[in-house]
């Protein structure tokens, strides 16, 4: 830590995709030295190119992969590519980032003594059994699935977490991302939130997939990144996992017609067969997150998608 101002050097990998370069901007703001660690695979740099006029905010171009060697105090690993359009191009590059991204960042973390963030998911617990998903639930994990390489992929990076904190003592934190949206997400990323965005804009036929009756929970953007940074700076000894989502849950039906209205739409709502493995619900139990973190989100799905629209009609 640089002891003449009290702010810490952090890199962050992934930083110019969708979360990371949101993150990376308020850390930049608080007056961090940022060092953002991106391969450019997923994300952009026009996510972060209002960021490299800054003299605390550096830009590598590194896939993680590969080791490194930085000084930093805090890392927030990001890095993966995290929709399955993305993670299902390359299934062997999405497992290699995780896990051996993974490897290269906590060893980096366990040399400099830095505290390490892992940013996990909710599909750790797969097509759950469970509903709607605590912390302790193990998940319903398909090892062999089109989805393996990035559920089994966060799974093992969990792991690798806990083992580098019990035989190594390495400073770890572990947080549980469910569905985010938000301005920066990629157009082409196949989520259902951009899908259904970038598809009324352009006045298509909106596509759900299933009968429009399977559930997710929406956690804007801004609201994820405080709870990642409450944790990041929680209790010593406090590693999680933590949920960090929003609670309140919607079909896609019920979000593709908010969508339309929002957008002044005349596109019309079509079905289309569900895609292996894809989970039918999908809430976060935060009360682990509101204990720990004192956080819960506070920006309502109407005004994040509004936000999301407005960002999306400047890049459409």
């Amino acid at each position: 830590m640089n002891n003449l101002t009290g702010m810490k050097r952090i890199l962050v990998t992934g930083g110019a995709g969708f979360i990371g370069s949101h993150l990376c901007k308020r850390l930049v703001e608080e007056g961090n030295d940022v060092i953002c660690l991106d391969n450019f695979f997923t994300g952009s740099k026009r996510n972060i190119e209002n960021l490299l006029d800054y003299h605390n905010f550096e830009l590598i171009r590194h896939d993680v992969t590969e080791p490194i060697l930085l000084e930093v105090d805090q890392i927030y690993n990001l890095a993966c590519p995290a929709s399955p359009v993305h993670y299902q191009y390359n299934p062997v590059k999405t497992i290699k980032t995780s896990v051996m991204g993974a490897i290269n960042m906590l060893g980096m973390a366990k040399r400099v003594k830095a505290r390490i963030l892992q940013a996990s998911t909710s599909e750790v617990y797969g097509n759950p059994a469970v509903h709607p998903q605590p912390e302790e639930y193990w998940g319903n994990v398909n090892p062999i699935g089109i989805r393996s390489c990035y559920d089994e992929g966060k799974r093992v990076a969990e792991t690798l977490f806990f083992d580098y904190h019990r035989q190594n003592g390495v400073d770890i934190k572990v947080i549980r991302i469910f569905n985010t949206y938000g301005p920066n997400m990629n157009a082409n990323d196949g989520r259902v939130v951009s899908n259904f965005i970038v598809q009324a804009l352009k006045g298509d036929d909106i596509t759900i997939y299933g009968d429009g009756t399977q559930t997710r929970s929406f956690c804007y953007v801004d609201d994820l990144v405080e709870g990642m940074i409450r944790m990041m700076n929680s209790r010593d000894g406090f590693t999680g996992p933590v949920n960090l989502g929003n609670p309140g849950e919607f079909t896609m039906l019920e979000l593709a017609e908010k969508v339309i209205k929002l957008t002044g739409s005349k596109s019309k709502i079509v079905y289309k067969e569900l895609p292996a493995d894809d989970p039918t619900q999908r809430k976060p139990v935060i009360d682990l997150a509101k204990k720990e973190l004192e956080w819960e989100p506070t920006i309502p799905l109407d005004k994040g998608l509004e936000r999301t629209i407005e960002y999306f009609r400047s890049v459409v």
